[in-house]
């Protein structure tokens, strides 16, 4: 605030003129004040004032998984998303699956501060509106015809508040005091259909959370009667419930609520000083990414300070730090110390903040992919019990894989059937040969091939190209029995590359092809949380028995997975392109099953060539691109068999690639050595226009790495990045600078927007402790899982929410981020090689 001053000596009496000036400052504070905590649009279409934003429909539900509470009225509360889905919902405390309603459109009166959005079930329409009163925001629900009679008492007006950020915290309804609950304990009641469903924690008129916090309180008021529920009694992803019913036979404004967010005065985000949380090599290059309120001033250095063993911490660096300007809703400095190569422990201080510890040393990257290796991929395989020393992290799960799916079926979780099974076998029809090999996809039980053709391929690229040679891990295929810190003489990257081929060449045997994959049938299945074991009485389902009958190997128990099995060309050629990979691995491992692999992926290619392609396109589960299909299998089938025949192949779609290079450069370059100089040639050519177009990136955001705005966060196109870049390198080393791999990785260990954390739980000083994996319900992780990372919600907030493991795109483990993070944590090893 500017300070007064005056320029002419006034004659009236000291006392009086005291007094007017008191009472001038009151009345200039009072009117500021009220300006500052007037809550109004911003450009961007949010209402803003100081500490808050109210987001009206600004994100949607995700169309493919349904809720993924980021939609509808939600609330930045000082730089924490807090509250999500403010919409008419039909159920109490909805869970993932349940209806949610179709958007129609959202109108913005800017001159009003007004934003409505239409929105309709099968069975009503509706308007949401806002508007400002003060620092208030007026929410009202509008019918222009009653609601019918059949959801009466279902249909009503809901707003989500984050459990975790309402812990150790109190609320008030209407003046009567209650505790928000760690974990929920009811109370919870039977409805007309038999369902469970929860009551409210209260009731009345006027709800405040968190009253004692100024920086967590929200207050609700509303006539209608307001009703809070604990959505965590039905699954543990749910958030806590304030809820209105609509009133029968009602139209017009039928629901109004009073909001009042509190906002501290003057309040600013504090600064986040980003680096690798691993530490940097002497040799490479160091920065830290300063994140700033968007109202914070620019302040002109950062020091560099080494912290001896006795806690002694000296300034061994200063220097400015570069002003970069606007990313999303913050503003970004970066200050360089690469010129500080002695080992140590060194913090950056920036004002009056200084960062987490970060190392400097020769070793920072020493052991990085272990816990990847030797916990998460482990952990993740199906088909066998998993121990680690007093601990079963799963048993021997699926033994009854897996039943023909029925056929024109539209699954959950992207996965469908065609008119025809594409198999010998009917709807229903247990398929033998599929209980072997593959890992769980991701936090959930599904194989999905296209992920383990990802994974194995690049563990392959793993083994190829930095000869890794590591045993910590006890593997009994014929056992079903894995046991962690065991070493057992074999080189565990091959007895995961092998786990991963026997999941694929089952498929073939099995019925000809690759298929889309297996999942549960059921969402009740699916929801499932803990050990996989429990999901399934691992006995094939014979319709023919009771329900709990039991003729071994059979049950009358129907809890066997479903095999989608319609055949695909790219995926085809993606699962040939892993068993030829495979087969090279393998071959002096298991030279029998090594061979077997590769005559299953020629075969594959030939079959492929000789006819028209299968195009069955669903989701995620069917395949890549055509193009990129089809190049990893000429890719890795020039590679293990040195025919020329692929090489042509590779020729002749370079144009194709050409034009998509970014995306299949490291598809390709794996082959540049069977490839003539020629061909070679016009890669290089081809990758000194895609270096200029790197320099854009440095446009972009501070970080230099292409981050994503989708529904699932980047990471794994990042590491992506990180390993295109790697490649090019190694073949173009006068072409591709090696930095762009090592911000790769910087941006992986902490180096990004919103906070300095890890992504790689586990790995690095301040690094991911709450995750969704499997052990997602304990607010825990699996060591060297990799999760998703950084998620923009639309217009401008990235988050990643460490309190709260269930918003997987922002914290699911998936299995071929794990292994494409291994090759590149080697990569950057190999850079570093003296």
């Amino acid at each position: 605030m500017n300070r007064l001053t005056t320029t002419k000596r006034n004659h009236l009496p000291g006392l009086l003129r005291g007094v007017l000036i008191l009472a001038f400052l009151g009345i200039f504070f009072s009117n500021t004040l009220a300006e500052q905590n007037k809550i109004e649009l911003n450009d961007s279409a949010y209402y803003e004032m100081p500490g808050v934003n109210v987001l009206m429909f600004t994100n949607w539900y995700n169309e493919n998984f349904s809720d993924s509470k980021m939609s509808g009225i939600e609330i930045i509360h000082h730089g924490k998303r807090t509250v999500t889905n403010g919409d008419v919902r039909l159920n109490r405390t909805p869970e993932q699956w349940d209806p949610i309603p179709k958007f129609n459109r959202k109108e913005v009166d800017r001159a009003n501060n007004i934003v409505k959005a239409w929105l309709e079930y099968p069975d009503f329409g509706y308007m949401i509106q806002t508007e400002p009163s003060g620092d208030d925001v007026i929410i009202s629900v509008h019918l222009d015809k009653p609601l019918p009679e059949h959801l009466e008492g279902k249909a009503g007006f809901n707003l989500e508040f984050l459990p975790s950020a309402y812990f150790d915290k109190t609320y008030m309804m209407d003046g009567k005091p209650g505790i928000i609950p760690h974990y929920p304990s009811g109370p919870t009641r039977k409805n007309e259909k038999g369902e469970t469903e929860p009551e409210a924690l209260a009731k009345g008129h006027k709800m405040v959370f968190a009253p004692e916090d100024d920086y967590r309180r929200v207050a609700i008021e509303s006539e209608n009667e307001l009703m809070f529920f604990d959505g965590r009694n039905k699954a543990q992803n749910g958030w806590l419930v304030l809820r209105s019913l609509i009133p029968s036979g009602k139209t017009g404004r039928v629901i109004e609520w009073k909001m009042d967010v509190s906002g501290v005065e003057n309040w600013m985000r504090d600064p986040v000083i980003s680096f690798s949380q691993v530490g940097y090599h002497p040799d490479q290059q160091k920065k830290a990414v300063i994140e700033l309120d968007k109202n914070a001033d620019y302040l002109p250095e950062a020091s560099l300070y080494k912290i001896d063993e006795n806690g002694q911490k000296t300034s061994v660096y200063s220097d400015e730090v570069t002003q970069w300007g606007f990313y999303q809703r913050y503003k970004y400095g970066v200050f360089d110390f690469s010129e500080i190569t002695e080992p140590g422990i060194y913090s950056v201080r920036y004002g009056e903040w200084e960062s987490r510890p970060l190392r400097i040393g020769d070793n920072v990257y020493d052991n990085i992919w272990h816990p990847t290796l030797d916990v998460f991929m482990p952990v993740q395989m199906d088909h066998v019990l998993v121990n680690e020393a007093y601990r079963v992290w799963h048993g021997a799960s699926h033994l009854d894989d897996a039943l023909q799916a029925p056929v024109n079926h539209e699954h959950f979780d992207l996965y469908a059937q065609g008119p025809t099974t594409d198999t010998q076998y009917q709807p229903g029809e247990h398929i033998p040969g599929l209980n072997v090999g593959g890992w769980y996809d991701a936090g959930d039980y599904d194989i999905r091939t296209q992920s383990q053709y990802y994974t194995v391929l690049h563990l392959v690229g793993a083994w190829e190209d930095f000869q890794i040679d590591r045993d910590e891990t006890l593997v009994e295929q014929e056992n079903r029995y894995v046991d962690l810190h065991h070493p057992d003489g074999r080189n565990d990257i091959l007895q995961q590359i092998e786990h991963g081929a026997i999941g694929l060449l089952a498929q073939h045997r099995a019925v000809g092809h690759a298929i889309p994959g297996i999942i549960v049938s059921d969402l009740s299945q699916y929801t499932h949380l803990g050990d996989g074991l429990t999901m399934t009485d691992n006995l094939i389902f014979n319709p023919a028995l009771d329900s709990l009958e039991v003729d071994y190997p059979y049950s009358g128990t129907f809890d066997d997975r479903w095999a989608f099995t319609s055949k695909s060309t790219p995926l085809n050629y993606g699962s040939a392109a892993a068993l030829a990979a495979s087969s090279r691995a393998l071959k002096t491992y298991d030279p029998e099953f090594a061979q077997e692999c590769l005559e299953t992926a020629i075969g594959v290619w030939n079959l492929e060539q000789s006819k028209e392609p299968d195009i069955f396109y669903v989701g995620n589960t069917t395949g890549g691109p055509m193009i990129l299909e089809e190049l990893r299998a000429a890719t890795q089938l020039l590679i293990a068999t040195g025919n020329d025949k692929y090489a042509q192949r590779i020729e002749e779609m370079w144009p194709d690639v050409s034009k998509g290079f970014a995306f299949l450069a490291s598809t390709l370059l794996p082959a540049l050595d069977y490839m003539d100089d020629a061909f070679v040639a016009k890669v290089k050519t081809r990758a000194e226009s895609y270096v200029e177009e790197l320099k854009g990136l440095q446009k972009q955001n501070p970080f230099d790495v292409p981050i994503t705005e989708g529904g699932w966060a980047g990471n794994g196109t990042i590491i992506g990045f990180g390993i295109t870049n790697y490649m090019l390198h190694k073949a173009f080393p006068d072409v591709m600078d090696k930095e762009y791999v090592f911000k790769a990785l910087n941006y992986i260990f902490g180096c990004h927007p919103d906070s300095d954390i890890s992504f790689v739980s586990g790995v690095g000083l301040h690094t991911k402790k709450v995750a969704y994996g499997m052990n997602r319900a304990d607010f825990s992780y699996i060591p060297g899982g990799i999760v998703p990372g950084l998620l923009i919600l639309d217009p401008d907030f990235p988050e990643n929410k460490e309190d709260w493991p269930f918003l997987w795109g922002e914290n699911e483990y998936v299995i071929t981020v794990g292994g494409s993070y291994i090759y590149l944590a080697n990569a950057v090893q190999d850079l570093l090689k003296k």
